[in-house]
């Protein structure tokens, strides 16, 4: 295993760092609320860090979201890559690609993803075009999305416009991820991929929301540090405290490992090796380590922490989502060991 990024990679890291640094300021952030930043999303595909991620690879696509989750930037880029862009280079027919690339690329075609499969969407009889029917409590950045990457019961993939037939509503969740529930009413749908399409993006996005939360620890971790340095308690920097210390340490190594459990997975889908239990392996450690580094974070800033208009307290809230959309710990732990014990 090499995770040393191509130098394609660490000039796309650089720039989105850049772009993100530059947009995602916690002025730009407080301003938008809950919805999502049209100007950064313009300009991050402008630059092609959208359509770069089919060079890149998963592993490109999350040195890319780490530097979202550093700035929780406000923009639909992790589910317009993987349920849009990667998902249909590798599953999509050619008549798919190149109907619906140029514009996901570009930023007008954004594609959100209704994962993992809902028992409640139901396809209609065969022998005409497809039509779903069914509720999808929560999607992600479905308000910003065109189309949604839907799971019927089967785990089969249906690609849906959002236009007739569908009902978006927003729904508020922990993090301001622009969410929204997806009522389909005969909504008319396309067909993505064969039978493995479906374990494989779900694994895909397990593996990207996970290099997610990696950006997010990291960001909340190094505004921790810099808080610890500078406040003094008692004549002496709050830093110089064995227990801050402690404290920060296993925050350091919990991020790591959600980091180096992504970088593995991602490294194996582009290496086309089998990456379903590496994908759980990230799964778990971005939602049991990361919601104990964001606490730590808030923890060491005091009461600093619980201020709402606070930056950490963003980082906060987005690893608490992250840690509720990739499942709980004990659910994650579960379905991997079910998945190690049946050998696939």
């Amino acid at each position: 295993m090499d995770f040393t990024p191509t130098e394609t990679q660490a000039a796309a890291r650089e720039l989105a760092a850049r772009i993100f640094g530059d947009l995602a300021t916690h002025e730009r952030l407080a301003a938008t609320g809950t919805g999502s930043d049209p100007e950064l999303w313009k300009a991050l595909c402008g630059a092609g860090l959208v359509g770069a991620v089919e060079e890149l690879g998963l592993l490109g696509l999350v040195l890319l979201l780490e530097e979202q989750g550093r700035t929780t930037a406000q923009v639909p880029y992790a589910t317009g890559c993987v349920y849009g862009l990667l998902a249909l280079t590798a599953h999509g027919t050619p008549e798919q690609r190149e109907r619906l690339l140029p514009g996901i690329r570009d930023g007008s075609v954004v594609v959100s993803g209704a994962f993992p499969a809902q028992g409640g969407v139901r396809v209609s009889p065969r022998g005409g075009p497809a039509e779903l029917t069914g509720v999808v409590p929560v999607v992600p950045w479905l308000r910003d999305a065109t189309h949604a990457l839907v799971a019927d019961g089967d785990h089969r993939l249906w690609l849906v416009p959002l236009a007739e037939g569908t009902e978006v509503t927003p729904v508020e969740l922990t993090a301001p991820w622009s969410a929204g529930r997806l009522t389909l009413h005969g909504a008319r749908a396309e067909r993505l991929g064969g039978p493995g399409a479906y374990g494989d993006v779900l694994a895909t996005a397990r593996t990207a929301f996970a290099g997610l939360q990696a950006g997010v620890c990291a960001g909340s971790l190094a505004r921790a540090v810099a808080h610890v340095g500078t406040r003094e308690q008692f004549g002496r920097p709050l830093a110089t405290r064995q227990a801050v210390q402690l404290k920060a340490a296993d925050a350091y190594m919990d991020t790591e490992a959600i980091r180096v459990t992504a970088y593995e997975a991602a490294w194996r889908r582009d290496a086309g090796l089998p990456y379903a239990t590496h994908a759980l392996t990230a799964a778990w450690w971005a939602s049991e380590a990361g919601q104990r580094v964001v606490h730590t974070g808030q923890h060491l800033h005091g009461g600093a922490g619980a201020d709402l208009g606070h930056p950490v307290h963003r980082h906060f809230l987005w690893g608490r989502q992250l840690d509720a959309y990739l499942g709980c710990g004990g659910e994650v732990l579960q379905e991997l060991g079910e998945l190690i014990a049946s050998g696939e």
